[in-house]
């Protein structure tokens, strides 16, 4: 084994006894492994050995001894997100091809068992911001990685993740950066010492380079989407502004004459045989939920025997590439009407916290939260639309530490530490009023 193998295999069985004292550090754990993936960056046994896997288990078991308190807080955000999983379950059975399907659902069940441990593990501010300062470190090392990557080398590469992962190609490794930009920009928010704030904006700003080196085309809608509401979101507009004009700066001066012609693309759709090809499945989508409008096809349904009868172009078969297609055409309207359902009411869980948590000094870091995962969603929304990772983990992770924010945030109705006599008492000095009227007239 590499020195590599040695590293992750210490890291990780070194904190299983930790795991089982305190299971919320599996969460975390987990999160470095599913987002970095480091074991992916070596050469020997630890590049298929299944850490994850061994980390969940542990994780499971350490809640089962731990004294610690654990529950999940039913919102209507999880409870929808539950009953999507249960229609998933429905879809895999009346699946088109089953055997695909099931692999499949595995898979996702893993992801959401997770995504309900973390919601009944991180219940603490310290916890949640520990989780955000993880996954945000695990995907901005690839952003930083990529972003020098592409300055040294004028963009004439493209920027991917490690092979065999979700973030593997340029298109989802540009999407996982556009959705984690957001979340160092709320770290920077938040940080108290100089020099982490420069290093968090250094890294904001090679991420985004990096972004754009991906070469990808649904990125760069997604990443000016996202970009957009950022600036829309933050409070420091002016410093924001600054840096996105630097960013784009930096982009015009170092990206070749090729990224230009194939950004072009973009216009010329109706030449170009990727996006017809991408179109075609939006079609194969389409028509395949009209035939089968409750239950769709199952998971991995987009095969060559699927576009031979729902397809337009029968031989140009091509994976959906669109996060709505995908739902649509795998889960059914059912499917993508829980989807977009969710979608809506973890934006509108945001959506209070931000009014209700915003001019409290003692909850502002709440507030600051929610608007930064509000941006990550709208990245992902927008570059979705063009990549087919419905089931990505690092979207349905951001809805549970939504859900946790708000229940973390909203339940605080006095700051800790707060006299009482500082606080309006209209209704009680109200009732002494009336009372006391109330013994003149007797």
């Amino acid at each position: 084994m590499s020195l590599r193998d040695l590293f992750v295999f210490a890291a990780v069985f070194g904190s299983l006894p930790f795991i089982l004292k305190k299971p919320y550090l599996g969460i975390y754990m987990w999160s470095w492994l599913g987002y970095m993936n480091p074991h992916r960056l070596a050469w020997g046994l630890a590049y298929d050995f299944p850490f994850a896997f061994v980390v969940a288990i542990v994780t499971v078991m350490g809640i089962a001894f731990s004294s610690e308190s654990k529950r999940i807080p039913w919102t209507r955000e999880n409870i929808v997100l539950l009953i999507m999983i249960g229609w998933m379950l429905v879809t895999t059975i009346f699946s088109l091809y089953p055997d695909l399907a099931w692999l499949q659902l595995e898979k996702v069940a893993k992801i959401q068992l997770m995504v309900f441990l973390t919601m009944m593990l991180i219940n603490t501010r310290e916890k949640l911001e520990t989780l955000v300062l993880i996954i945000a470190l695990s995907l901005g090392f690839y952003g930083i990685k990529g972003g020098i990557f592409t300055i040294v080398h004028g963009g004439a590469y493209r920027v991917q993740g490690p092979f065999g992962t979700f973030i593997g190609g340029n298109n989802e490794m540009a999407l996982a950066l556009i959705m984690t930009i957001p979340l160092i920009w709320y770290l920077h928010l938040n940080a108290r010492k100089a020099w982490l704030r420069h290093g968090y904006t250094a890294a904001l700003f090679l991420c985004a380079i990096a972004v754009v080196g991906s070469q990808s085309r649904g990125a760069l809608v997604g990443g000016l989407a996202m970009g957009t509401f950022l600036w829309l979101k933050t409070r420091n507009k002016l410093f924001t502004g600054l840096i996105m004009a630097l960013a784009v700066a930096a982009i015009v001066s170092i990206m070749p004459a090729e990224w230009y012609q194939r950004m072009n693309t973009i216009d010329t759709y109706q030449t170009d045989d990727s996006a017809q090809g991408r179109i075609n499945a939006w079609w194969t989508a389409f028509n395949l939920s009209k035939d089968r409008p409750l239950v769709g096809g199952g998971f991995d349904t987009f095969q060559p025997g699927v576009f031979k009868v729902y397809a337009p172009n029968p031989y140009n078969v091509h994976d959906v590439h669109s996060i709505y297609f995908e739902m649509l055409g795998e889960h059914g309207y059912v499917g993508f009407g829980l989807f977009m359902l969710l979608a809506w009411l973890t934006w509108r869980k945001g959506a209070r916290i931000i009014r209700e948590c915003g001019k409290d000094p003692n909850r502002k870091w709440a507030a600051d939260l929610a608007r930064m995962l509000q941006v990550s969603m709208i990245g992902f929304a927008s570059a979705g639309a063009f990549l087919g990772l419905a089931n990505f983990d690092l979207y349905y992770h951001l809805i549970a530490i939504m859900v946790m924010t708000g229940v973390i945030a909203l339940k605080i109705t006095v700051p800790a530490g707060t006299a009482l006599t500082n606080q309006p008492l209209r209704k009680p000095q109200a009732f002494v009023r009336r009372g006391m009227d109330r013994n003149k007239t007797t």
